[in-house]
């Protein structure tokens, strides 16, 4: 478990002003770890990010330590999905880097679901 006092944050990071409340959000879940909230330029009728309170730049900054977080993060994820309406499925993504189409650059899982619009036909 990490330990408020000792997280790395970046003052000019979107992320860790939504982690610290200074930028409101849709919140869903809150841990002492990460926070889950909607995104605010949806790409499915159900799409959160879980996104760690630790600033971590990349999934390539991520830590051995930090694999205990990942995993709950990822564990969560169906029941949250549950409890949003979503039950035929829904999908995880992490984008990383530029190539990756990684727009902030705060490691963030997405999760979305619900009907499928990006679907053709």
């Amino acid at each position: 478990m990490s330990d408020a006092a000792t997280l790395k944050h970046d003052p000019s990071c979107i992320f860790c002003k939504i982690v610290s409340g200074q930028i409101p959000s849709r919140k869903v879940l809150e841990t002492d770890e990460f926070i889950v909230f909607h995104d605010i330029a949806p790409w499915a009728p159900v799409h959160v990010l879980m996104v760690p309170k630790e600033h971590i730049a990349t999934l390539y900054d991520s830590q051995d330590r930090h694999a205990g977080m990942w995993g709950r993060m990822l564990a969560l994820a169906p029941g949250l999905m549950r409890d949003l309406g979503v039950t035929n499925g829904f999908r995880t993504i992490v984008n990383t880097g530029p190539d990756g189409l990684q727009e902030v650059q705060h490691v963030h899982i997405h999760v979305m679901g619900g009907p499928r619009p990006w679907a053709k036909g």
